[in-house]
């Protein structure tokens, strides 16, 4: 799970590009930034990474869950992660930070163990909605929070942006996904092309594939439209490097299609050669929502 797919970071890189003390973000908010990130990649980690069996992960979230909440309830906390529940009770004191988002997020990282562990896909396109609510919105909001932007408005552009990420990431990795066990084209979608939910090895071969990867597409690509007025109501420099997160994950949109929506076969990603289109974009970005 890449919650890319996070609200400031470009879908795919397992919370390499979070902002960790980024230039852009204030020196205020990086003890805060820093501390949702190790948050979040920490139970990405236990849900994701290495051998465990799955009972064992969801045992490991759950005690970290445990500790979010005792956190939160000002109890004492184990000493299993130090270095997340240390800086993030600082951050959760200091900022007021609201209890719901990490809740969100664990519950998606959750999903993940249990969907791939039973071999699950997702029935619909409301069925996937509701993980990325959970899986990429609430990191956005956390955002917004410590920027002191809480308008509805607002936070409705600022989820419909994190929900393309988190959809531009699934549409990006497919084949990767698959090799893991995951699944997360809609099997209702899947149907509507003549592809088999149930047979996912024969998706990549099925004459249909590209075309239903190209519906999937423009999708992610009409969520994120919906959210492109967020840029600029966030302050300062962070505004400039959301919209960068937002043209990058357009920039990969228009990658997927130059290879022929295949992404089953070979995972499309920005390089430095894409750094004056994306320049250029963001500099128009600026001037107005487009």
């Amino acid at each position: 799970m890449r919650p890319s797919s996070t609200a400031l970071a470009p879908p795919g890189d397992h919370y390499e590009n979070f902002p960790v003390a980024s230039w852009l973000c204030p020196a205020s908010l990086r003890p805060a930034v820093a501390a949702l990130y190790w948050f979040a990649r920490t139970a990405d980690d236990i849900a994701d990474e290495g051998d465990a069996p799955a009972e064992q992960r969801l045992a490991d979230l759950a005690a970290f869950r445990a500790d979010l909440l005792a956190l939160a309830h000002r109890s004492p906390v184990s000493d299993r992660w130090p270095q997340v529940f240390g800086p993030l009770a600082a951050a959760m004191e200091r900022h007021r930070l609201p209890l719901a988002p990490f809740t969100d997020l664990l519950s998606a990282f959750e999903q993940d163990v249990v969907r791939t562990r039973e071999g699950a896909g997702y029935a619909d396109r409301a069925d996937l909605l509701d993980y990325c609510r959970r899986s990429a919105n609430p990191v956005g909001r956390l955002m917004l929070h410590l920027y002191g932007v809480h308008d509805a408005q607002a936070v409705a552009e600022s989820d419909c942006v994190c929900t393309a990420l988190q959809l531009i990431n699934f549409w990006q990795d497919l084949g990767v996904d698959l090799r893991r066990g995951r699944r997360y084209l809609p099997e209702a979608d899947l149907r509507a092309h003549g592809l088999d939910p149930a047979a996912p090895a024969s998706w990549r071969a099925h004459p249909n594939a590209r075309r239903l990867v190209a519906d999937e597409v423009a999708w992610a690509r009409a969520t994120m439209r919906q959210g492109l007025a967020i840029p600029h109501r966030v302050p300062g420099r962070a505004g400039w490097e959301l919209r960068a997160v937002v043209q990058g994950g357009l920039r990969i949109l228009d990658k997927i299609e130059a290879q022929g929506f295949d992404t089953f076969s070979r995972r499309p990603t920005l390089s430095a050669r894409d750094a004056p289109v994306l320049l250029w974009r963001v500099l128009r970005m600026g001037q107005s929502a487009r």
